[in-house]
């Protein structure tokens, strides 16, 4: 059997560029921005100045380039940020010409609402800041940078999830979700919570980071710090993070994966003192970056879980 005759415009076609696997993923973030956007009243995106929420940010502006990000971002500040951290949120914020929501957990210490825990962690306590925080602004629609891959709790949660009027999640009543059609709707008092890096992975992150060209506070690469190890971790010294009798400080070449509540946030000793070389290393590790670095999940076995049915992000 011949071949069918090759016609002159199949002969002058230009082969359909292939989509890399960074292409599909920013793709579909991008389409789950301009979706829910467009379905929702009120959204907000939750910027903390770390590495998933600057990448976030960085999809946002792409999303709606080139008219201005159409919703403000919102921080939930529990007083035990890294200064670094916090410096680099408001020079982004400033830089984009955003509007930023602060919810503070001091405020609700200092007038009596929330008690310090006896830990001394405060990541906990962001629960509720943050629902007030969603519903003195009315929002309807909060972006996360929650991905799968960082702990099992977020790995049930659909990319478009449903909170109930209490703000709480019911992990065992989600909606389906079918191909790329994503359900926002929402009755009064309820919102929905929506996470455009689900199917992203930690490497992943890294990658577009690196292809991008996107600037991150400068303890994500290795450098000096005092620390000291407790429960298997190198938490740093500070106002907020003392070290206990028996626990000795030292210097150490450390960098940060993630960048949480200083008092249970813990460094891991690197070398990686630029984006490239911390790809190589979050390529060839075998623990996750909560399961190396954050204290608040070791609380329980389903920590986490808990903490998301009552409100957490």
């Amino acid at each position: 059997m011949r071949d069918p005759p090759v016609t002159t415009e199949q002969t002058i076609r230009p082969a359909t560029p292939r989509l890399t696997q960074l292409d599909l993923l920013e793709s579909e973030a991008i389409h789950i921005f301009r979706e829910v956007t467009a379905e929702c009243e009120r959204p907000v995106l939750l910027f903390s100045g770390g590495k998933d929420s600057v990448v976030m940010l960085h999809l946002a502006a792409k999303a709606f380039w080139p008219a201005p990000m159409p919703f403000p971002v919102m921080h939930v500040d529990t007083g035990h940020n890294f200064p670094e951290v916090l410096d680099f949120r408001d020079a982004a914020v400033e830089r984009l010409g955003l509007r930023l929501v602060v919810e503070k957990v001091q405020d609700w210490i200092d007038d009596g609402r929330l008690a310090e825990r006896a830990d001394g962690t405060r990541n906990p306590l962001q629960t509720q800041p943050l629902l007030e925080g969603i519903a003195k602004g009315r929002f309807d629609a909060v972006y996360g940078g929650g991905r799968r891959d960082e702990e099992k709790a977020r790995a049930k949660e659909r990319i478009v999830s449903l909170r109930d009027g209490f703000g709480q999640w019911d992990p065992r009543n989600q909606r389906p979700e079918l191909w790329n059609l994503y359900n926002a709707r929402h009755r009064p008092g309820e919102h929905v919570r929506v996470f455009p890096l689900s199917n992203w992975t930690e490497l992943d992150v890294w990658r577009y980071i690196e292809r991008e060209q996107i600037e991150l506070p400068s303890i994500y690469y290795a450098h000096d710090r005092q620390v000291f190890r407790r429960d298997g971790m190198w938490l740093p010294v500070g106002p907020v993070t003392e070290p206990r009798d028996g626990e000795q400080v030292v210097t150490r070449h450390v960098r940060y994966r993630t960048v949480g509540d200083m008092s249970c946030t813990g460094a891991v000793e690197s070398d990686a003192d630029n984006v490239h070389d911390v790809v190589v290393e979050v390529a060839a590790t075998t623990l996750t970056e909560r399961g190396a670095t954050r204290a608040d999940d070791r609380i329980s076995e389903a920590a986490m879980e808990d903490r998301k049915k009552e409100g957490y992000f």
